[in-house]
C-alpha cells in the first residue's frame, strides 16, 4: 500500500501568496485598463490561453538545483540523473460516485484502473437522505471501501456535502431546535469519524438558495439566514477536525455568493479555507473570458478556490428539456470532439490561474451521470472519450516532468520542476542507482544537497 500523501494547507505561507497574487491579476493586460474598457475590448481566446500557459510556467513549476555528494562528502561528478514526477500538487480529480455499483465486474475494473490514472482526488458522497436512511445507522461501511482503495492509489479523498438542504432524510423531525442539533451532530460525528482519512470537505452546499426545494431543511436553513447557518456548520467541522480543509460551495458565480462569503468571513476568518466555485455547463460552455473573470472575482477574498463540480457533456439535450429532468440524447462523435476541445482549454484556464488548487470533473462515468446526460470522461461501457485522452495528455504529459542528464563536475544539476511529488535518482560509480522522493511547491525546496550514503 501506498503512503496517503498530505494535501493540508500551510495557511500562512498561503494567505501571503494569494496577497501578492491579487496585486499580480491587477497588472494584467485586460484587467489594467479598467472594467469599462475591458468591456469594450475584451481578450480574444488566444490571447487568454497564451496568458493562461505563460502563468502556467510561472506558477505551476520551478527550478530545483540538486547538488549530489557521495559517501565521502565529496562531489559526485559526472553522474548520470533522472527526475521523475510521481504525483501532482494541484489536485486533479472527480467524483467516485459509481465506485462498487458497477453491476459487471469488467466494467468496474476498467472504471477503477482508468480513474486510479488519471485522477490525484476523488469526491465521495455523503448526502444526508443517502447516507443515513435509518437514524443513527450511517452507511460508514461503504464509504470506508472507497477510502481504502484511495489511499492504495494514492489518490486523495474529499467528503460532499456535509449539510445541503436539497433532500430531507425521511426520518428528520419537524421541530427546528432538533432539527438544528441533529445537524451539527451529523456534521461533528462524520468528519471526526474520518478524521486523518478524509481531510477536505464540502462544509456546506449551495447556500445562496436555502429553501428552493421546499424541504424540511430548507425552511430550518431559512429560519436562521444564510450566514448564521453557514458559520454554525463551519464551526462544528472545525471543532472535529482543527486541521481539515473546509469548503463553502455553490453554483452562483455572483455578487450574492460573494457577499455571503465576505460576511462569513468578516464573522471569523479562520472559519473555512477554501471557496468552491461549482461550473455545470448543462446549457451551454462558459466563454473563457468568464472562466478567468470569475477566478479573478472570487480571489479577491485571500482563499485558494477549487472548482468542485465541472460538467460538459458530449451530447445534446432533447427538445422540451429542462432543468433536472432532463432528458439528453447519448454521446455522439461530433459532441466529444466539442467536449475534448473546449475541455482542454478550460483547465489550460483554470491550471493557469494561481488561485486555483483543484479541479473536480462531474461525472467520471455516462453511467449514472448526474441529470442523465452524457457528461462523463468515459462512455457506459467505460471506454475513454476523446476528453479522457485530451486530460491525460495534458495531467500526464505536458504537465508532468520527467527529464534525464548527469551532474557537473561539483555534483550539480538544474531541473524545471511542475510542483509536486518527485523520485531523484543517481547512478553510483560502483553501478548502484539511489534513489530519494523530492516534494515541490511554490515555497520549494529550491536546493537539495543529497549525501548518498
Amino acid at each position: 500500500m501506498r503512503k496517503q500523501r498530505s494535501h493540508a494547507p500551510n495557511r500562512t505561507s498561503r494567505r501571503v501568496f494569494l496577497q501578492q497574487l491579487t496585486a499580480a491579476l491587477s497588472a494584467a493586460p485586460w484587467i489594467a485598463r479598467g472594467e469599462a474598457a475591458a468591456e469594450k475590448e475584451e481578450p480574444s481566446e488566444t490571447e487568454l490561453l497564451r496568458e493562461a500557459d505563460r502563468r502556467i510556467l510561472k506558477h505551476r513549476r520551478g527550478l530545483v538545483s540538486v547538488r549530489i555528494l557521495g559517501r565521502d562528502g565529496r562531489p559526485l561528478a559526472f553522474a548520470p540523473a533522472r527526475w521523475t514526477q510521481t504525483q501532482h500538487k494541484f489536485l486533479f480529480g472527480c467524483n467516485l460516485f459509481r465506485f462498487g455499483r458497477i453491476p459487471d465486474p469488467e466494467r468496474e475494473a476498467r472504471y477503477r484502473s482508468r480513474f486510479a490514472d488519471l485522477w490525484n482526488y476523488a469526491t465521495l458522497g455523503f448526502y444526508w437522505p443517502y447516507f443515513e436512511p435509518v437514524q443513527g445507522r450511517p452507511r460508514y461501511a461503504y464509504i470506508d471501501q472507497a477510502v481504502a482503495w484511495c489511499r492504495e492509489q494514492g489518490v486523495t479523498p474529499k467528503g460532499h456535502p456535509l449539510m445541503w438542504d436539497y433532500a430531507d432524510p425521511s426520518w428528520l423531525p419537524r421541530d427546528f431546535k432538533r432539527i438544528q442539533a441533529l445537524a451539527q451532530a451529523r456534521v461533528r460525528k462524520i468528519v471526526s469519524h474520518y478524521k486523518g482519512r478524509i481531510d477536505i470537505w464540502d462544509v456546506v452546499n449551495e447556500p445562496t438558495h436555502l429553501g428552493r426545494f421546499g424541504t424540511r431543511l430548507g425552511e430550518w436553513a431559512l429560519s436562521l439566514g444564510a450566514v448564521p447557518y453557514v458559520v454554525m456548520h463551519l464551526k462544528a467541522a472545525r471543532e472535529a477536525n482543527p486541521q481539515a480543509l473546509l469548503l463553502v460551495n455553490d453554483y452562483r458565480t455572483d455578487a450574492k455568493y460573494y457577499r455571503i462569503l465576505e460576511l462569513v468571513r468578516a464573522t471569523n476568518q479562520a472559519l473555512f479555507d477554501v471557496i468552491g466555485i461549482q461550473s455545470h455547463m448543462h446549457g451551454g460552455t462558459w466563454p473563457l473570458a468568464r472562466v478567468w473573470k470569475v477566478c479573478d472575482m472570487f480571489s479577491r477574498l485571500g482563499l485558494p478556490l477549487h472548482f468542485t463540480e465541472t460538467t460538459v457533456p458530449s451530447g445534446k439535450r432533447l427538445p422540451r428539456s429542462s432543468g433536472r429532468g432532463s432528458a439528453w440524447e447519448g454521446t455522439t462523435l461530433e459532441g466529444e470532439a466539442a467536449q475534448a476541445a473546449y475541455t482542454e482549454k478550460f483547465y489550460r484556464m483554470l491550471f493557469g490561474h494561481p488561485a486555483v488548487e483543484a479541479i473536480t470533473w462531474w461525472d467520471f462515468s455516462d453511467d449514472g451521470a448526474w441529470m442523465g446526460a452524457p457528461a462523463g470522461i468515459l462512455r457506459r461501457d467505460m471506454s475513454p472519450k476523446p476528453v479522457f485522452h485530451a486530460l491525460r495528455n495534458l495531467i500526464k504529459g505536458r504537465w508532468w516532468t520527467a527529464a534525464s542528464g548527469q551532474t557537473d563536475k561539483d555534483g550539480r544539476w538544474q531541473v524545471s520542476a511542475f510542483h509536486g511529488t518527485h523520485r531523484l535518482s543517481v547512478r553510483l560509480p560502483d553501478g548502484r542507482e539511489a534513489t530519494r522522493i523530492v516534494e515541490t511547491g511554490p515555497e520549494g525546496p529550491r536546493e537539495i544537497v543529497w549525501r548518498v550514503v
